[in-house]
């Protein structure tokens, strides 16, 4: 399969750089930036791999063109993975232009031109850094897992493009009713609403304070305390486990007063336009290979909205989600096959209490999730050595990334994401009897900072691959939903409107939803074979298809 590295040049025109699979120039053309669309699409009709400097700044004017590409090197995403990684010889990728690299950042804007004012990537050799990451692959040892790591982060990008452009189907008068409801009619800004008045005059009158004002900390705070509360902070689960008359209301100003704030009005006049919710999906936007997303919160859309997330008319919505995937990955990444069994059942936890590991399920959850986020007190801490005892190699892997997070080390995911490299003072000394008190402070200070590191790296490793397991999916979901279509855009058939970790929305034609959640299926099946080959590791599926999302809570 032959690549074609596309760069910005002056005048509004645009180099592709044709080359072979050793990278060997092939042809080298210009043409107007606005040929680019037509001459994508047609050198589209056979297997070709883009290459550029960041999708962001390139895929949305194809897909407004109407143009879609099957396959991309992102060279933004695939350097930062590089970077990282302690499978790659970094001198590959020295060079004067490194620093560039690393601070380039994706673009954002509403605007899809292929040529933004003083954009810092114009300063930036595509050709030179391409070469440098084949380089650095081609002599690493996990070159394998590696590449399978960075086409999957690149498809995530375009699959992030795909959904900014084609939004997620709103409906602003089911949102608007659902405010109404639940808040009262709008008011003016910097008013509450008649449901917000209603709870602020029943939390005065009961606890007293006919001038409180909930929403300050620490008027609040002094307010519980007078009323003969002991608490140290206002947040909701700290409120939840008082005994008062006034909690309740408290607690549902509390909940309304964010829905209004993150999703009210303001948030639909913002980010909702044309029928359509668009915000900006970024892949590898957390350490861990997690995505993150700016504009309009969409990586946190409350249950209490989402009832106006409606399909188009003749249109149906596909939800699903993955049962348990970190316990799941874990259990994959380690080969522990006892954990392997017990991933067989539908529900991972229950799978664990039938295998003999725990007495109840409520045990399995609080002890596997003490051994993948480092809660090693209390009743996870009671759990452990069963856990141990019974999943030796899944509980394994975890410790050993924990110890080596602690000795300041850098851990890696299954198919090759480093951890960030730790900053600050590392000692492995111990506190010693006899030492100044103020050196005593100070080491323990740095105990708590690798313990506090340890806990990180554990999660690392977990999340992390499951963040890899999850790009598998959708880069797969993603092409097997293009040839279900038919013909037409990207939105004119099966297409990804949302995902979220471990939960991915397909907005469909009503008569291809069968098909669709066959698609799903064996997109999750490929994504856990890419991984952990024969591995006999299982991902069940939550799936529903229904005409609002609200409907599939």
């Amino acid at each position: 399969m032959n690549r074609v590295v596309l760069v910005r040049r002056s005048e509004a025109t645009v180099e592709a750089r044709e080359c072979s699979d050793d990278g060997t120039a092939v042809r080298v053309r210009r043409l107007p930036a606005a040929d680019l669309p037509g001459f994508v699409r047609e050198r589209e009709r056979s297997p070709v791999r883009w290459v550029w400097d960041d999708t962001t700044r390139w895929y949305p004017a194809l897909l407004a063109a109407g143009v879609r590409v099957e396959r991309c090197t992102d060279l933004r995403l695939t350097h930062a993975v590089l970077r990282r990684s302690p499978f790659v010889d970094q001198s590959l990728l020295a060079d004067d232009e490194t620093g560039g690299w690393d601070a380039l950042a994706p673009v954002t804007a509403t605007d899809p031109a292929l040529f933004p004012l003083d954009d810092p990537a114009d300063r930036l050799d595509p050709v030179a850094e391409h070469e440098r990451h084949q380089a650095a692959l081609a002599a690493s040892a996990g070159r394998t897992r590696l590449g399978l790591l960075l086409a999957a982060e690149s498809s995530g990008a375009l699959v992030a493009a795909e959904m900014t452009h084609a939004g997620l189907p709103w409906r602003a008068d089911v949102h608007e009713c659902l405010l109404t409801e639940l808040l009262g009619p709008r008011q003016k800004p910097g008013q509450r609403t008649a449901t917000l008045e209603r709870l602020l005059t029943e939390i005065r009158a009961t606890f007293r304070a006919p001038a409180l004002n909930p929403d300050s900390p620490g008027e609040l705070l002094r307010a519980l305390q007078t009323a003969g509360l002991t608490v140290s902070d206002t947040r909701s689960w700290t409120l939840e486990q008082l005994d008062h008359p006034g909690i309740p209301a408290l607690l549902e100003y509390k909940k309304l007063t964010r829905l209004l704030q993150a999703n009210g009005w303001t948030w639909l006049d913002t980010w909702v336009r044309d029928g359509r919710f668009r915000s900006y999906f970024l892949p590898g936007g957390v350490v861990t290979g997690r995505w993150a997303s700016n504009g309009g919160g969409a990586l946190s859309v409350p249950t209490q909205v989402r009832p106006a997330a409606v399909a188009d008319d003749g249109w149906r919505f596909v939800v699903a989600d993955v049962a348990q995937l970190e316990p799941r990955v874990l259990a994959g990444m380690s080969a522990d096959t006892a954990m392997a069994e017990a991933a067989r059942s539908s529900d991972l936890y229950q799978g664990m209490v039938v295998g003999g590991a725990v007495a109840t399920r409520a045990e399995a959850k609080v002890g596997m999730l003490g051994a993948m986020y480092g809660g090693t007190r209390g009743e996870s801490g009671r759990m452990m050595p069963r856990l141990a005892r019974r999943y030796p190699r899944a509980i394994g892997l975890v410790e050993a990334a924990a110890r080596a997070g602690e000795r300041g080390e850098v851990v890696h995911t299954l198919l090759g994401r480093g951890s960030p490299t730790p900053t600050g003072a590392w000692s492995e000394r111990p506190v010693e009897l006899g030492e100044p008190p103020d050196e005593v402070d100070s080491r323990e200070e740095r105990d708590r900072h690798r313990r506090a590191r340890g806990r990180f790296t554990r999660n690392f490793v977990v999340q992390g691959t499951g963040a890899e397991w999850t790009l598998c999916w959708l880069a797969d979901l993603r092409n097997r939903l293009w040839r279900l279509g038919g013909t037409g855009t990207v939105s004119q058939r099966p297409h990804l409107v949302f995902f979220l970790h471990d939960e991915v929305l397909v907005h469909t034609p009503e008569h291809l939803a069968d098909e669709v959640v066959e698609a799903v299926r064996g997109a999750a099946a490929e994504a856990g074979r890419l991984l952990f080959g024969a591995f006999p590791i299982d991902f069940p599926l939550d799936v529903a298809v229904v005409g609002s999302w609200g409907d599939a809570d």
